[in-house]
């Protein structure tokens, strides 16, 4: 069957092997979000402070970026694979600790091993799902290998806070039984990979050097910065993962404690269900999105965040329902449309030679925007209360969110045809 046809023919063309990988993917991610609307019963279980609360979310951010800096190109170098057995592997084993997690330290271990593991999962899963498309293995075209790998990272992520937002509401000993379906759903990744025959041409990781034998250069992080020309441009496009993980890391780390300020309905599944739909509308509107000339986008996006934080702080004192809902849609929205931006920014900037340091650059810098203002936000809370908290984080994103749309859309490399 030609590739042309192979998208347009549904899901019966597609191959066992991109299912397997593409369903890897999905429950391989599924944990890393799944405790986000679990973290007030961490809270109230362990008497934990807003800083512990933080503390965790951050660390598991930093797993994230370890493998991001230091093992991102194993895939290249042993084949997806196995890396993404060895991952999917880690991930059951974070899970596991996390599930009969005793204290806060034991718990940061397996969440550490779960942000190192799902890093690694994304992008193994895609690199898997684009050589078999190359070799035309997949029944999915090469040019919709982005787009597929993005949606089902997507669909991981989105479920995770679904299944620990139902455990936590209804289920008995919700942070053992949270974990339950995500383990075993794991487990069934873990056989169909391991099990799984691949063609000859989608085998990965044929350098000139065995694919078995690893350099320490392997592992040295590879961060690019463009040429002088579009150095502001590029400062002007991380901005845009900083401002966007920073306002999802809000409601992924503290919605449990701050919603009950705010609606006069809250609990786990109120959390979890508001953070499955910022990613699962994030991904949608950048679907919609992608006709709209980029410096438009990264305005728009930009000032949706900036109207959403404004709205998060007038209801902290109306606690009005209905503006928890505009603010959730207008944070969905704006996150989506900023991502879309920054990742055209980079493909219109990046060169051949330097496109996956520059990735990198703007990935990391993302990550430090779910980490920094997370920390400031936890230790906010333990001296002045969430309220202020949130009011202090709030105030910061209005403002570097206001400075940096403006001058985005206004910069003649964003406003260029292309």
């Amino acid at each position: 069957m030609q590739q042309s046809n192979a998208w347009s023919g549904g899901i019966s063309t597609v191959s066992a092997s991109a299912v397997w990988v593409g369903f890897a993917l999905v429950v391989g991610v599924m944990g890393a979000a799944l405790i986000s609307p679990l973290y007030a019963l961490y809270q109230q279980a362990w008497q934990l402070q807003a800083s512990d609360i933080s503390m965790i979310y951050v660390l598991y951010m930093c797993g994230g970026m370890f493998a991001l800096l230091f093992l991102g190109r194993l895939p290249d170098r042993i084949g997806f694979q196995k890396v993404l057995l060895c991952f999917l592997l880690l991930t059951l084993a974070g899970t596991v600790i996390s599930m009969f997690a005793w204290n806060l330290p034991s718990l940061i271990v397996g969440r550490f091993m779960v942000g190192i593991s799902s890093s690694l999962i994304t992008i193994s899963a895609t690199a898997g799902l684009a050589a078999l498309a190359a070799s035309g293995s997949a029944g999915v075209p090469v040019n919709r290998v982005a787009m597929l790998a993005s949606s089902l990272n997507v669909l991981g992520f989105g479920l995770g806070p679904l299944i620990g937002g139902v455990a936590g509401q209804w289920l008995p000993r919700p942070l053992m039984s949270a974990y339950v379906l995500p383990l075993a759903l794991g487990a069934v990744g873990v056989a169909g990979i391991a099990w799984l025959k691949l063609p000859a041409e989608a085998q990965s990781g044929k350098q000139q050097l065995a694919p078995s034998r690893l350099q320490w250069r392997d592992c040295m992080p590879r961060l690019t910065w463009p040429v002088r020309a579009d150095s502001m441009a590029f400062v002007l496009t991380c901005g845009y993962p900083f401002v966007a993980f920073g306002v999802f890391g809000l409601y992924a780390s503290m919605a449990g404690l701050f919603l009950k300020q705010m609606i006069p309905w809250n609990g786990p599944v109120v959390s979890g269900g508001a953070i499955a739909i910022i990613l699962l509308v994030s991904a949608g509107i950048q679907l919609l999105a992608s006709r709209l000339r980029v410096h438009r986008c990264g305005g728009l996006g930009m000032g949706l965040l900036v109207v959403s934080n404004a709205l998060l702080v007038l209801n902290l004192h109306m606690a009005s329902a209905a503006l928890f809902v505009i603010g959730v849609a207008l944070t969905a929205l704006g996150h989506g449309m900023c991502m879309l931006a920054g990742m055209t920014m980079v493909g219109r900037i990046a060169q051949p030679d330097n496109r996956a340091g520059m990735l990198s650059t703007y990935q990391a810098i993302g990550l430090l925007g779910s980490m920094l203002p997370m920390m400031a936000v936890g230790w906010i809370a333990d001296h002045w209360g969430i309220n202020a908290a949130v009011t202090a984080f709030a105030c910061f994103v209005m403002v570097l969110g206001t400075v940096l749309g403006l001058a985005f859309a206004r910069h003649p490399r964003m406003r260029a045809v292309c």
